[in-house]
């Protein structure tokens, strides 16, 4: 098993209080965030542990990391701890319609992609295609 690069602690100092089952639910939470963050860092072909590990920048890395996680955990307990969280809703009264949407509904673990363009795992990436170029072979079609 590796990292888990924040600790439940780190969610309190931030003054959320969390009870006995909120705090269980933390720790697995953030060891579960530590190693999907892992994972998605490898799919950019990134290593965390080795950024963090970077004498010259790694502390502010480690920093920016545990930010990462800890957010991640924080939206996942909202939405454990409430039910989920309405952002859209909608109710008729006759015809008995309800529409609403759900912030998180699944109560998953997931990163914003600002979160992870933060830490450098994901750039902005730019191409371009000539339409009216030359051919395959250098002639012109």
């Amino acid at each position: 098993m590796g990292t888990v690069y924040a600790e439940v602690s780190d969610i309190t100092a931030l003054g959320r209080s969390l009870t006995n089952q909120q705090r269980e639910a933390a720790e697995v939470l953030l060891a579960q965030a530590s190693a999907k963050l892992r994972l998605t860092a490898r799919k950019y072909g990134k290593n965390i542990d080795a950024m963090i590990a970077d004498p010259e920048c790694g502390e502010d890395y480690a920093l920016s990391v545990k930010s990462v996680v800890v957010q991640a955990v924080c939206r996942a307990l909202d939405s454990t701890d409430t039910g989920a969280a309405v952002t859209q809703g909608s109710e008729t009264l006759g015809p008995y319609s309800y529409n609403f949407s759900y912030l998180n509904a699944g109560q998953q673990l997931y990163f914003l992609r600002n979160e992870l363009k933060e830490l450098g795992l994901m750039r902005q990436v730019f191409g371009w295609l000539d339409l009216y170029g030359q051919g395959g072979d250098g002639d012109e079609t």
